[in-house]
């Protein structure tokens, strides 16, 4: 098969593969549209230990299945599906919990670290679990549920804020996630959202997209706030939603681009302020497919730009250069 392969830090290369084939309790699915996630874009070159070579990266994706392996009873050939990007194993006690996202033995499609390798969907094939499968509603395009992954995250983000009907909410940084975030917050209820970044066009997209008011970063102070979402994962960022927060308000840190920033421990603590992590996704992945396949979630404005995987390195040198929101890596046969 063809594959889009990262063969060496911040190179990658379309080559032959071996079809892969499906192992017990697994199927084999012909991608059909695969999203460039940011963290390809970052981890490509080495620097998050988490993107070794060789490897096919890809875990924002949607196909139709191919094969079936032995003791799949569930899905068929044929089935038009998405996965989560997270394997888990359904036995640790976080699994228990429905805390998937935090299973003791997780695995993400696409990654290789030191403790596992897991090629993904770049490739005319991928091998998924049937346990981390679902469906696709039947008017949902192929090139809309490979957003089913990114939507899931700021699903999940919100669900950690807790009730935010009738709240106004602060959202720093309005790339993909953001933008993603915003909508989810209305849908929730949210009375008033206040979208800030460094970029003109993107603040104007957060607007069109829901955003109640937009505040180019530096330029006017930002109102206090019930909640603030940080999803970028930068000292300035991290600071000014904390900052903007009121007394006893929420902050949850979505984004995660720096390992560590400073935190300005006495406003957290002297305010009395809820500080809260949210990672990937816990069981959102119908919900996200149904908000999108409904509307209320749009994802096609944040589409930047669709090409085959021969195009795929281009592809990649592209968003890259250029921000894009979303590049699609897809297969028309």
């Amino acid at each position: 098969m063809r594959a889009l392969q990262l063969v060496a830090p911040s190179t990658l290369a379309v080559v032959d593969l071996p079809l892969p084939s499906p192992g017990p309790g697994e199927v084999r699915l012909r991608v059909k549209a695969c999203g460039i996630c940011g963290s390809d874009l970052h981890g490509m070159d080495g620097s998050s230990g988490r993107r070794i070579p060789p490897l096919v990266m890809g875990h924002e994706a949607s196909g139709v299945i191919d094969a079936a392996g032995e003791g799949v009873t569930a899905w068929k050939p044929g089935d038009r599906v998405t996965f989560d990007s997270t394997v888990w194993c359904g036995e640790c006690g976080y699994c228990r919990e429905g805390r998937v996202n935090l299973c003791d033995s997780r695995q993400v499609v696409g990654v290789a670290c030191a403790e596992f390798r897991r090629d993904g969907a770049f490739a005319e094939y991928v091998t998924v679990p049937q346990r981390i499968l679902h469906r696709l509603p039947d008017a949902l395009s192929f090139e809309e549920a490979a957003f089913a992954e990114p939507v899931g995250v700021a699903l999940h983000a919100v669900r950690r804020a807790g009730e935010v009907g009738g709240t106004t909410v602060l959202v720093v940084g309005a790339g993909l996630i953001g933008l993603l975030v915003i909508q989810a917050l209305k849908r929730a209820g949210a009375a008033r959202v206040i979208a800030v970044d460094l970029d003109e066009g993107r603040l104007k997209l957060a607007c069109e997209l829901g955003a109640d008011e937009a505040i180019v970063s530096g330029s006017a102070p930002v109102p206090e706030v019930d909640v603030a979402m940080e999803v970028v994962g930068a000292a300035p960022t991290v600071d000014l939603a904390i900052r903007s927060v009121r007394k006893g308000g929420r902050v949850v840190l979505v984004g995660n681009l720096s390992p560590s920033v400073p935190l300005p421990l006495q406003a957290v603590v002297t305010r009395e302020l809820d500080v809260l992590g949210t990672c990937a996704i816990a069981g959102e992945y119908p919900e996200a497919l149904e908000a999108i396949a409904s509307g209320a979630i749009r994802v096609r404005p944040l589409i930047s730009a669709s090409v085959g995987l021969e195009d795929g390195v281009g592809a990649f040198v592209k968003a890259k250069a250029t921000g894009a929101l979303k590049v699609l890596i897809t297969s028309g046969s």
